[in-house]
């Protein structure tokens, strides 16, 4: 193993235990690409937010010149052949094995751009088109490592990320309250009469996370039919990735607004048996007429 793999191996170990899990399933060389791209969006997203490898948000004094540092490195990365630290080399020698766009790295940043900006999210659109910056892009270039080429298979797997940020965005809502940000929907907030404060969800707010819950079900479903067009143990992979992240929102669901006591996530447990059954999710989504269509669905930009 490089120490390239190596580092980007331990920080996602440290950073994201559902991924790191999911991973293992995934043949060497594309578990090792996988594995690099991950770790620079996640040392990418902790840049932004004052994190250490996935720790609790904290407020930072010098957003932007954070966002212009990611920018600056993200590029340089990508055009040069300067020394850059560990995550950027990872992104470098991925993005040129596998023939990345420019735009889909910089699509990220933009994402965390509308952080910096504070973005104002009135509809479920907006919130859509956060998620495809900071997630959906990641699952596109994800495929891509996977050798995915056919933008409606890209498509399936934007659907994918823009499912896990959905979950993320209810579970997160009371820590990203904290740091003065919320990601739901402005307009369903006042239909409901909801406020994002306090300790736990009020029964308000709790209508709507579990409303956005639901807007992520037809992006798994979505998600669900792209599997078919994935090497096997890729595909089974990201069907255990998909369970586990969606049994996230299972444990909202079932806890209500006091599962907000603790940490929100999956036992090691869980995600073995949820590895088990992703792997009979693959074989269905193999079979004639399992296939569901995206129509409604937000679409991503395809760059040129």
């Amino acid at each position: 193993m490089s120490d390239l793999v190596l580092t980007s191996t331990e920080a996602i170990t440290q950073g994201s235990q559902s991924f790191a899990t999911a991973a293992k399933l995934m043949p060497p060389g594309i578990r090792d690409d996988t594995v690099m791209l991950y770790a620079w969006c996640r040392h990418a997203d902790d840049v932004i937010d004052g994190q250490a490898l996935g720790s609790r948000p904290e407020a930072v004094n010098d957003p932007q010149a954070r966002l212009d540092g990611l920018r600056a490195d993200t590029l340089a990365a990508l055009q040069g052949d300067g020394p850059v630290t560990p995550p950027f080399a990872a992104l470098r020698a991925v993005a040129r094995r596998h023939d990345f766009p420019q735009a889909w790295p910089m699509d990220l940043i933009e994402g965390f751009a509308m952080d910096v900006e504070a973005r104002d999210y009135r509809t479920l659109d907006d919130v859509l088109e956060y998620s495809y910056h900071v997630a959906g892009i990641v699952g596109v270039m994800m495929a891509r490592v996977m050798g995915v080429r056919d933008d409606p298979v890209l498509d399936r797997a934007c659907d994918l990320g823009l499912a896990f940020q959905l979950t993320n965005i209810a579970r997160d809502v009371i820590d990203d309250a904290r740091i003065g940000r919320c990601y739901l929907p402005g307009d369903w907030l006042d239909q409901a009469g909801a406020r994002v404060d306090g300790p736990v969800p009020s029964p308000e707010l709790y209508t709507v996370i579990l409303r956005l819950l639901d807007a992520a079900e037809p992006y798994y479903a979505s998600a669900r039919v792209g599997l078919a067009d994935l090497p096997p143990r890729c595909a089974w992979s990201i069907a255990a990735a998909l369970r586990i992240y969606r049994a996230i929102g299972l444990r909202i669901r079932k806890g209500g607004p006091q599962a907000y006591r603790q940490r929100i996530s999956t036992s090691k447990a869980a995600k073995i048996g949820l590895l088990g059954i992703g792997g009979w999710d693959v074989a269905r989504s193999r079979l004639p007429g399992a296939g569901v269509s995206r129509q409604g669905l937000w679409t991503r930009p395809h760059h040129a």
